[in-house]
Order: C-alpha cells, then sequence, then structure tokens
C-alpha cells in the first residue's frame, strides 16, 4: 500500500485558520481572527482556553515556543518561552535529598520545577507581533474558567488516568485541579466544570499583564509554596525571567526548507533525521512500506542519539548546530545505516570530525502564519499545585543531566532540555506549512513523518495526520510503537530486520502524539488544515 487515504476532509479556508487539540480552544482562537485579530492573537487565545480545557497538558506554569512567519520580513522567527532553573539550583542539593536524578512528579519533584515561561512568551509575542492586548486574548479562557465548560472524551479520560490523580492528590493543592463529580475528583466525558481558583489568576494577568505573574502576589505564592516543598525557586528567579528571540534552525529536505526553534529544544533532532532519511528514495518506497519504516525508524534512532549528547542551552554551554545540520555530517552517519537490519546500539556521533503537551497552528488570511507548543511536560507536571491560583507547575527540570561532562548539566540560571518543539515549512521563500505533533519524544518522530508524507507522498494536511505513525522508545529499550492499522507482514518484516515492535490501539494511541497542521497556497492565499484524529481537537476556518 503506498496511498493512505483519510477518512475526513481537511478543512479549506481563506480568511483564516486555527487547528488544535479541543474545540472550543480552536473556536476562541478563529474568535479572534474574526474580532480582527492576526494570527498572533489567535494563538495566545486558543493556548489559554486550553489551559482551563486540557489542563493537565498545558498552562501557566509551564513553558512555550513559537515559530513566527514575519510576512513583513519574509522569514521565520524563533521566539523562545522557557524558563530557566532557579539561581540556586545544584546536583548536590538533590543527591543530600536521596535522589540520583530529579524526579519528575511526586517526592522530590520540587526540584524539578523551574521558572515557568508561558506568560512572558505569550505577552512577548502579542507585543511584538499581536494587534490585541493580553486582556482581550485571555477573555475566552476566563469566562470558560469561571462559568464552565463541558469536558471532551480523551481529555476526560487522561484527566481520570490514576497515575494523574495520584499526583494531584499528593498535597492539598491539588483538589483545585480536580473538580468532577466523580469520588477522585476526575470530571466525567461531558460533565461540566469550572476552576475558578485558575480563572481568577487569568484575571489578574489580564489586569497585569507580566508584571502580575513574575511579581507581586502570585510570584509570592509560588516561590512560598515551592520553598515549603524543599525546592529553590525565588520571587527573584521569577522576576528576573525574560524570554528569548532566537534565529530559527532549518535543513533543506527535497527543496522544502523544514523549520524548527534551536536548542535547548529537540527540533534539531528532527532535522538530523530528515538529512539523513534524504539519502533514500522514501517516495518510491510505499507510505505504508516496510523499507520506509525501517529507514525513517533508524534515522529517528541516530537522530535521537546525538540530540541528548549534544542539546543544551546554548546561552551557557556550546552545542554544535551547524556541524550537526551539514549534509556531510549526514552522509557520515547514514554509512551506518543498515537497509536489512537494525542497529542494536545506536550511538551519537561526532559532528566535528572528519539531544504532555499541547500543539496549536494558526495562520491569518494576511499570511502571518505561527506555530506554536505550550506544555507542562507530563501530565499536570510535577503535581505541585501554587495553593489558591489553580495552577500547576512543570516538571522541566527532571530533564536536567547529573553528569558534570554533558552540556545539559544541571546549573543555576540554566535553561533545561526542552521536548517541545513547534515547526514550519517553507518553499522558494514562502510560508507553506504551519506544523507540529505534540507528545514528549514523539514530537521529532512525528515532524519527520509528517513532512515525509506531505512531501514524498503529496499528503494533504488531514491525511498527513490521519496516516499511521511509528514511535522509537527512546528514553529506554528503543523498542518501536506502530498502529494497529499497520499490516501483519509489514510488523513480521520490521522484526525479521531485528526491531522489537509494539502494536498500540484504542486510547493507547495518543502515544503517537497529536499533530496539527495548516498548509497555505500562495498564489491563491487558501489555507488547508487538518487536525489530530487521535484527540478531541479539530481545525476551523472562515
Amino acid at each position: 500500500m503506498s496511498y493512505f487515504k483519510s477518512r475526513r476532509s481537511a478543512v479549506v479556508a481563506r480568511n483564516g485558520s486555527v487547528a488544535t487539540s479541543q474545540p472550543l480552544a480552536a473556536q476562541a482562537g478563529l474568535q479572534m481572527l474574526r474580532d480582527g485579530g492576526n494570527a498572533i492573537d489567535a494563538a495566545v487565545a486558543t493556548a489559554a482556553v486550553l489551559n482551563v480545557v486540557e489542563p493537565m497538558s498545558t498552562g501557566i506554569g509551564g513553558d512555550m515556543f513559537a515559530l513566527i512567519w514575519d510576512k513583513n520580513e519574509r522569514k521565520v522567527v524563533s521566539l523562545n518561552g522557557s524558563g530557566r532553573q532557579a539561581a540556586a539550583a545544584n546536583v548536590a542539593d538533590v543527591r543530600k535529598a536521596g535522589y540520583e536524578s530529579i524526579p519528575n512528579n511526586g517526592a522530590g519533584s520540587q526540584f524539578a520545577v523551574s521558572v515557568p515561561g508561558t506568560v512572558h512568551g505569550w505577552e512577548t509575542a502579542l507585543n511584538q507581533y499581536g494587534r490585541m492586548t493580553l486582556k482581550e486574548v485571555l477573555q475566552p479562557a476566563i469566562d470558560y474558567a469561571l462559568n464552565g465548560y463541558a469536558v471532551s472524551e480523551v481529555i476526560a479520560h487522561s484527566w481520570g488516568g490514576a497515575e494523574t490523580i495520584a499526583k494531584l492528590n499528593h498535597r492539598p493543592s491539588g483538589k483545585e485541579l480536580l473538580p468532577g463529580s466523580a469520588a477522585n475528583g476526575a470530571p466525567k466525558y461531558g460533565e461540566v466544570v469550572t476552576l475558578p481558583e485558575l480563572g481568577r489568576t487569568l484575571q489578574m494577568i489580564a489586569e497585569g499583564g507580566s508584571e502580575a505573574f513574575y511579581k507581586g502576589e502570585i510570584a509570592k505564592k509560588t516561590a512560598e509554596f515551592v520553598q515549603s516543598e524543599g525546592g529553590w525557586l525565588t520571587e527573584q528567579d521569577l522576576a528576573n525571567h525574560h524570554s528569548d528571540w532566537d534565529e530559527a534552525i532549518s535543513t533543506n529536505y527535497r527543496g522544502v526548507d523544514i523549520w524548527e526553534c534551536p536548542p535547548n529544544g529537540q527540533g534539531i533532532a528532527a532535522l538530523i533525521a530528515l538529512n539523513l532519511a534524504e539519502g533514500y528514495d522514501i517516495g518510491s518506497m510505499g507510505a505504508q512500506s516496510a523499507d520506509r519504516y525501517h529507514y525513517l525508524i533508524e534515522s529517528m534512532r541516530h537522530g535521537y542519539a546525538d540530540a541528548f549528547q549534544y542539546v543544551a542551552d546554548p546561552r551557557v554551554a556550546e552545542v554544535p548546530i551547524e556541524p550537526l545540520l551539514s549534509k556531510d555530517y549526514a552522509n557520515r552517519r547514514r554509512a551506518g545505516i543498515s537497509g536489512v537490519k537494525a542497529d542494536p546500539n545506536v550511538s551519537y556521533g561526532d559532528p566535528m570530525g572528519n539531544a504532555d503537551t499541547v500543539y496549536l497552528t494558526a495562520v491569518d488570511g494576511e499570511g502571518t502564519a505561527v506555530s506554536f507548543i505550550n506544555s507542562l511536560f507530563n501530565g499536570f507536571g510535577t503535581g505541585l499545585v501554587v495553593p489558591g491560583t489553580g495552577m500547576a507547575l512543570q516538571n522541566r527540570g527532571s530533564l536536567f543531566s547529573f553528569d558534570p561532562n554533558h552540556p545539559n548539566y544541571l546549573e543555576g540560571n540554566k535553561r533545561p532540555f526542552q521536548t517541545i518543539i513547534p515547526a514550519m515549512a517553507t518553499k522558494d521563500d514562502e510560508m507553506w506549512l504551519s506544523f507540529g505533533v505534540m507528545g514528549g519524544f514523539m514530537q521529532p518522530q512525528g515532524h519527520l513523518q509528517v513532512a515525509s508524507n506531505m512531501i514524498d507522498y503529496d499528503m494533504d494536511s488531514q491525511e498527513a495526520l490521519d496516516a499511521p505513525r511509528f514511535k522509537v522508545e527512546v528514553e529506554g529499550n528503543q523498542d518501536v510503537m506502530v498502529e494497529e492499522d499497520l499490516s501483519p507482514d509489514v510488523v513480521k518484516e520490521l522484526e525479521k530486520r531485528g526491531h522489537t515492535v509494539n502494536v498500540v490501539s484504542g486510547y493507547d494511541r495518543a502515544n503517537f502524539g497529536g499533530g496539527q497542521v495548516i498548509s497555505r497556497d500562495p498564489e491563491s492565499g487558501v489555507l488547508t488544515a487538518g487536525s489530530e484524529p487521535r484527540k478531541d481537537g479539530s481545525a476551523v476556518g472562515y
């Protein structure tokens, strides 16, 4: 089978489009467009509503990144809205507490809390490229938090998971994010819930801007709570925070420039994998063939081996971005990939010789586009909910290394390795795709597969997302997960080549991430949007 046919059509529009993982959030973004806002206004409104309607995945206690197509300058710009670790952070304190790495939830997770970068990132994007105020774009989220909304199906399933409930129940303030009627506080599918503490916090931010978040009452509550748990975060750490504009990084894949945010994000892993895959005639292999799966899996494993070794905060450590993305380096690395056998021990290369989430995208009728990702990392982050705020704090700090020779070594005022990555693609200096696939270490893998679907097989936005995907378990034994739609014959062939394959179905398909894609025809301005079938989301436009 060389082609995958979607069961639903993409959404086509001319005046603007938004795609994300929950329909109420997508509609909030679309309303900003209809009210005269642009894609950036729509993106922040959408992200804020997602904080309310999908609170396990994202929020003001987390981080954000964005790629923005600046239609006037005709270039992709990168916004790093991630926070740094507290100034006092150090390995000795963690070891003294009895841990050899930072726990990402439960006891010890106070060390995983880095400064939440989301709110300043929202404000920075709006100030530079938006038309609306923070107060205007936060209003839909505030309304849903205070007046209620009905919980959608996949989100209800995630909210009610045993691990999620245990995490929130670890401390009394976690009850603020357990508003449901079930005995454990989880909301049921279709149940109307409110999040009043979160709504009041969003109101304070709407009135006072990021200053109200990083200084004053919210900052005081946040710092005091983290310190009461034995963590490092201080009011000064919060007051010192700022977002950064960066140069986006890219590689050319068969005539298309694919763009990612630079490290400390893991987007470079997708670009390395694309460079490797470009050396194979993927388009002739068939979209669901064993050959295509094998070469993309091996390319991705090599991309991750390099990312885990080299990705860190480039403002603190040296990250060899250009050497890692060179085609010569890809040629050298590709020599280690066999067409008949999986490599059981993929190691990182030497580029100098001879590293839970929501994703959304918005594009307006004038051509401005934003690829936007916002996350707490794991579900409800650390599970640390600042009392009286409804805000769960992220656990990004758990990704720091304790190896003093590693560039991602834990240090104060340093940004950790980040999994959240938006993407974009341009052709002939025109914005073509604003896309992304949320889901931890699935994200570069999703970028690789969605880009290949659209470039190698000419799929549209919805087809590219509906097509079955694989996921390499990069954190452990490097088993490969595939979806039940994949032919059993292909599974057998992959196993014959040395891959350990696990077939996944049902709600477990969330392991394959949540993608959104909007493409733009530069001649007609027509937008074609697709939304992840494995989530509750939708693509909307007008």
